[in-house]
């Protein structure tokens, strides 16, 4: 997914079937189920764009690229950093309120841990 102001790109998120990502192997971010469930593990906005909405409307995108190709479910794993500053270098898989916002719910706990914050599965029902 990419995102622009005008003609100029400034986001993009990697979205695609787990089965297709080094997800379906990684040892550290458990699978909850057998569904064919997408991954959304990447969203970059460039500087001097940020704090625009421009990661929520590339989460909502992403979410609607799932659904319009067949996914049940989509997944995230996201910093759960709470109130703690992220540094924005290591902030693309996200941030757990981001993703609360857009309707994903807490699936599972995960081993990844990212810039001193641990992962969490989040996971939005499609179907």
């Amino acid at each position: 997914m990419l995102a622009y102001d005008g003609d100029e790109p400034v986001g993009w998120a990697a979205v695609a079937p787990r089965s297709d990502t080094a997800f379906a192997r990684n040892r550290k971010i458990p699978h909850v189920d057998d569904l064919p469930v997408w991954s959304l593990w990447c969203i970059r906005v460039r500087p001097g764009h940020r704090k625009q909405g421009i990661s929520h409307a590339l989460i909502a995108g992403a979410v609607e690229f799932a659904r319009a190709h067949g996914a049940p479910v989509i997944e995230a794993y996201p910093l759960d950093n709470g109130d703690a500053k992220v540094d924005l270098t290591m902030a693309y898989a996200g941030i757990r309120k981001n993703f609360e916002r857009a309707g994903f719910v807490h699936a599972a706990d995960t081993t990844s841990v990212l810039a001193g914050h641990p992962r969490v599965l989040m996971r939005l029902d499609l179907r």
